[in-house]
C-alpha cells in the first residue's frame, strides 16, 4: 500500500513541475513577444530602388549591381536627328558600348566596357559608403564614390612625334550623393573630376570639374521619366563644347530594363560625355539611344 502511495505522490510531483516548466515557458514566450514588440523601435529601415538602374541615363546612379550578380549592358546612340532623310534622322549612324557590371559585394560593384566611339576601353569601381535609412540609424541620403579609366585607343595624329602610352589615359573621380523623397520621385548630385593627361590646346585644363544633377520621376509601376544634366566649370574646355543634357523613360520588363533616350552627347563614358559633348539641343544635335541591361546570377 505505501508502494502505490509513494507512485501517487511521485506522479503528483511530476505533473506538478511540468505545470511549473509549462508556465516558466509561456512566461518566457510572453517576455520574448513583449520584447519584439519594443524592439520593433531599433529597426533600420534602408531605402530600395532610388533609381531603377545602376545608370541614370549616362551618368552612374546611387545603385549598385547585387553581390553575385552579372549586368550585361549594351549602350546604343545612333546619329543626329537634324542628319534628315539622308540619314534617316540619325539611324543610318551608330555608336556602341558593350559592358559588364559585376557585384562584388553588396557595397561594391565593378564594371568593364569597350565603346566604338574613338575605341576606348574603360573601366571602373563603385563603392556605396553610405545607405539612405530611417529608424536606428538615421541617414538621409545614400553616398558612392566611383573611381574609373579608360584607354583612347584611335592611332596618334601625328605619329612621326614621340607619343606616350599616358597620353591615351583619362580618369574620372565622382561622388554620388542620392536621395528617394517618396515612392514617386528621387534626385542625386553627382560632384565629378576628369584628368587628361593630354589635351590638344594650352587653353584647355588637364582637370575639367563638373556638378550633375540627374532624376527619376516614377509614373507607374514599371515606367519612370528620368533627366540629368553635367554643368562643366568656365574656361575649361576648348570653344564648341558643350554641357551634357538628356532625358529619357526607364521601362522594366522582367530581367530586362530598357533605358530609351534623347541626348546631345556621343559617348557613353564620363571622360566623353563630360569633356566631349558637342551637340547643341536647339539645332538638333540630339541622339535617339538606348540603354538595355539583362542581369544573371553567376554566385
Amino acid at each position: 500500500m505505501n508502494y502505490w502511495k509513494n507512485r501517487r505522490c511521485n506522479c503528483i510531483v511530476v505533473i506538478v513541475l511540468l505545470c511549473f516548466v509549462a508556465n516558466v515557458l509561456n512566461a518566457q514566450n510572453d517576455e520574448d513577444d513583449l520584447l519584439a514588440l519594443l524592439g520593433e523601435e531599433e529597426v533600420t529601415d534602408y531605402t530600395y530602388a532610388t533609381f531603377k538602374a545602376n545608370r541614370i541615363i549616362n551618368l552612374h546612379s546611387v545603385e549598385n549591381t547585387a553581390k553575385g550578380v552579372l549586368d550585361i549592358k549594351i549602350s546604343h546612340r545612333f546619329g543626329f536627328i537634324n542628319g534628315g532623310v539622308s540619314e534617316l534622322f540619325g539611324l543610318d549612324q551608330a555608336s556602341i558600348r558593350i559592358g559588364a557590371d559585376y557585384g562584388l559585394t553588396d557595397r561594391l560593384m565593378l564594371g568593364f566596357g569597350r565603346s566604338s566611339f574613338e575605341k576606348t576601353y574603360d573601366g571602373f569601381a563603385k563603392f556605396k559608403i553610405l545607405r539612405q535609412s530611417k529608424g536606428t540609424k538615421n541617414m538621409p541620403v545614400t553616398v558612392s564614390f566611383l573611381a574609373s579609366t579608360a584607354i583612347n585607343t584611335v592611332e596618334f595624329q601625328d605619329p612621326d612625334r614621340e607619343n606616350y602610352f599616358s597620353s591615351r589615359m583619362y580618369y574620372v573621380f565622382q561622388g554620388l550623393i542620392g536621395r528617394k523623397f517618396s515612392e514617386s520621385l528621387s534626385l542625386q548630385l553627382s560632384p565629378t573630376i576628369v584628368h587628361r593627361n593630354l589635351v590638344r590646346t594650352s587653353s584647355e585644363s588637364n582637370d575639367v570639374y563638373s556638378l550633375g544633377i540627374g532624376g527619376r520621376m516614377k509614373l507607374n509601376k514599371r515606367t519612370s521619366f528620368n533627366a540629368e544634366y553635367i554643368y562643366v566649370l568656365p574656361d575649361q574646355l576648348a570653344p564648341g563644347y558643350r554641357n551634357s543634357f538628356s532625358i529619357g523613360f526607364d521601362i522594366e520588363t522582367g530581367g530586362h530594363v530598357f533605358q530609351l533616350h534623347l541626348t546631345n552627347s556621343t559617348s557613353m563614358i564620363e571622360k566623353g560625355f563630360i569633356t566631349e559633348t558637342i551637340g547643341n539641343w536647339l539645332d538638333g544635335d540630339i541622339h535617339f539611344g538606348f540603354n538595355v541591361s539583362r542581369v544573371f546570377t553567376v554566385n
